[in-house]
């Protein structure tokens, strides 16, 4: 199956993705994903399903997608939409004031201009703004009544062409002054079409945190290469023309162009636009640089590993897109109420009509006046806008300071969150081990020689730490070797011998000594042993007094020996510890947790994988191993604990968000159908209020931007 993602332009709410994801899913499409605010739609595409069938579909449908090669950048919600030449609502709108204007002055009470009251001028006011109405509102309605589910346009072609049908028969059977609502067509049209601008105008703005890391895509390179007599020349390219291997020159003051390898110098580089922090790193030769990340100081010359869209920052957008395409639970609903809206307030409007005309003692006029101001007044966009409005902000804020939500789920679920178990070893500690003594019964050399061989086959900090600090040309040539989770790494060699380096559950056969951190065994015979020592992380103890503060009960869950594991916890607080347990141990304990309350697991190892898998929410840093980013639904990526109080933050805000913006939608039509049908509320009214709902909606969730959260 080929994963397939597109740029699709002209989705206004909720309805206008669940048409497309119908169509989608109708024509045998699986794992599909529709983000209406940031227009990605993304699906599986089986060999029998051409792409170019599925996009003509989606354009039939009345929707555009846009390719890279359209020759501009894709902004937001594009709204061509109809034949006429307006590529957005803001275009439509100018154009129709226009027209709508004169009307609208007549409407005032105590102004008359003659000439207005004429019938046929108004008609002729009238019907440039019902055509341009017509062409945007009167296809989207048609295309979506066609395709199973109507969305809002429906309500306001019908509402507008309610009014105008009915003047303009009043007009043809010469009955004007009790039919002539024209008036109210042409200004419902053009106040819907401002309401639609702004709200495209602010839910554009939710995706303000998102947009800045992507602009860090596309930036000016320095390329490195050599003419017919090896001398270096530079010259500027592109940074999306690079390719894997291309060498580049990376000044102080300049961006990454894509993600590179140092081959000569050192500088210090801001990677704030992926972990948040501003602080600058100090780089060195063979370190990585990170696309997008800035040179503060110094200069190098690295060697591009990595371009397009495998790069760490295009992965990080493309989860964070992925990651507001899904539906989270508490939208379910809202999608299953939009999806029924439409047909309800027809309905409901029918029901006005009629209750007016004939129960009320209504004109008809008037009945059909209060039906028209029930259809522009409801507004099904705010329940479908609440929610995604506020995960996109919420992520997008969290992208921005270093915090990477892996799906909107683990958004919403942070809200309940009890609980958090940290794993010891590279979490709550840096990982970053000296080795501190040893002791064998072998040769000092020979020793460090087998330690070595054996430990860079592990990502165990501790592993690491010796492989660092014993590198050597004599390493031995394994016939074969494996990790054994939670314990260590086992090997033979070429003679048939086994060598085993781990914890002190390798060597308890032998020795009744626990107090070292690494064993070596030979053919079942103990070698020798290593002692490391480790530093605590300068943030962990503010992160732990931060949760405490918010209620939350922390938990050390280790492999590491009790008396270890006790130490760290007590130095920071910790309310429990749980130590010596292998990778099966720590899975069955998160389970445990998970029963009695929802549970976050911070790890970084291999051996913590199955555990973060588990756990409610899985937290894993951005240097662990890739078993253990693969397997946690949230990455902080500041190589540390500070942004997590953050990400949990943010979980329950956004949640608190999504609660206030379905809560406003709710109420809003609940309380503006009825007051609009009971003849409270105008047409024209009507109109301009129903664009302003989605606004609040809209201003609400990008408050998320600059709340506090900790």
């Amino acid at each position: 199956m080929e994963k397939v993602n597109l740029k699709v332009e002209g989705m206004s709410c909720t309805n206008c993705a669940l048409t497309i994801e119908k169509y989608l899913k109708k024509e045998g499409l699986q794992n599909v994903k529709v983000n209406f605010i940031g227009g990605d739609v993304s699906f599986d595409l089986s060999g029998n399903t051409s792409r170019q069938n599925i996009e003509k579909g989606i354009h039939d449908l009345g929707y555009h997608i846009h390719h890279e090669q359209d020759g501009h950048d894709h902004h937001g919600h594009s709204h061509s939409g109809g034949k006429l030449p307006f590529s957005n609502h803001l275009q439509r709108f100018w154009f129709c004031i226009l027209f709508t204007a004169p009307l609208m002055i007549h409407m005032i009470p105590g102004i008359h201009i003659h000439f207005l009251m004429d019938p046929y001028v108004q008609l002729a006011l009238t019907l440039p703004v019902y055509i341009v109405g017509m062409d945007f509102f009167g296809r989207s309605a048609i295309k979506s009544l066609f395709s199973g589910i109507p969305n809002m346009n429906v309500l306001v072609a019908l509402g507008s062409s309610a009014a105008f049908v009915y003047s303009l028969a009043g007009l043809l059977m010469q009955r004007s002054a009790d039919y002539l609502f024209f008036e109210t067509a042409c200004t419902t049209l053009t106040l819907v079409f401002l309401g639609n601008w702004m709200e495209d105008a602010s839910v554009e703005k939710t995706q303000a945190a998102l947009k800045s890391l992507a602009k860090s895509r596309k930036v000016m390179a320095n390329m490195i290469a050599f003419d017919d007599k090896h001398q270096e020349q530079i010259f500027q390219i592109e940074n999306t023309a690079l390719h894997v291997g291309d060498l580049v020159l990376i000044r102080s003051g300049e961006h990454v162009p894509m993600d590179c390898k140092i081959l000569w110098g050192d500088a210090n580089v801001n990677e704030a636009i992926i972990t948040g922090e501003s602080i600058p790193v100090e780089k060195r030769m063979k370190d990585q640089l990170i696309g997008g990340s800035i040179i503060e100081s110094g200069s190098v010359k690295a060697q591009v590993t990595a371009v397009g869209e495998d790069t760490v920052l295009a992965h990080i957008l493309k989860l964070v897109q992925e990651a507001q395409s899904e539906k989270p639970p508490v939208q379910q609903l809202a999608d299953k109420i939009s999806a029924i809206f439409v047909p309800t307030v027809i309905s409901i409007a029918l029901i006005t009509l009629a209750a007016n005309y004939f129960i009320g003692d209504k004109s008809f006029g008037d009945s059909l006046l209060r039906s028209i101001a029930v259809l522009v007044i409801s507004c099904p966009c705010a329940m479908g806008l609440a929610t995604p409005a506020a995960i996109a902000v919420g992520l997008g804020r969290a992208a921005k300071n270093g915090v990477l939500f892996k799906n909107a789920r683990s958004l919403e679920v942070f809200k309940d969150i009890r609980q958090v178990v940290f794993d010891k070893t590279g979490t709550l500690t840096t990982g970053l081990f000296q080795i501190e003594n040893f002791h064998t019964v072998l040769d000092q050399e020979a020793f460090k020689a087998i330690a070595f061989s054996l430990e860079k086959y592990s990502n165990h900090p501790i592993a690491k730490s010796i492989v660092q600090s014993w590198k050597t040309k004599d390493e031995i040539r394994w016939a074969s070797v494996e990790e054994v989770k939670g314990i260590g790494i086992r090997a033979v060699d070429k003679s048939g011998n086994t060598y085993f380096a781990g914890s002190y559950a390798v060597a308890a056969a032998f020795t009744k000594d626990d107090s070292h951190n690494v064993y070596l065994l030979r053919n079942n015979e103990w070698i020798g042993w290593i002692n490391v020592t480790d530093e605590i992380r300068p943030e962990a103890k503010q992160v732990i007094a931060l949760l405490k503060a918010s209620k939350i009960k922390t938990i050390l869950l280790s492999g590491d020996r009790k008396d270890k594991s006790q130490k760290v916890a007590d130095f920071l607080g910790i309310d429990q510890v749980i130590a010596e347990q292998s990778p099966e141990q720590k899975l069955q304990q998160i389970a445990a947790f998970n029963a009695i309350a929802p549970t976050a697991m911070v790890g970084d190892g291999i051996n913590d994988a199955p555990a973060l898998a588990k756990a409610t929410v899985g937290i894993s840093l951005s240097d662990a191993s890739q078993v253990a980013m693969h397997s946690a639904q949230v990455v902080l990526m500041n190589h540390g604990l500070k942004n997590m109080p953050l990400a949990l933050g943010l979980g329950k805000h956004t949640y608190r968000t999504i609660q206030g913006n379905l809560f406003w939608a709710f109420a809003y039509n609940i309380v503006a159908i009825p007051v609009a049908a009971f003849g409270y509320l105008s047409p024209t009214f009507g109109a301009l209020v129903m664009g302003l709902s989605d606004v609040v909606l809209a201003i609400n969730s990008i408050r998320l931007n600059f709340k506090k959260v900790i």
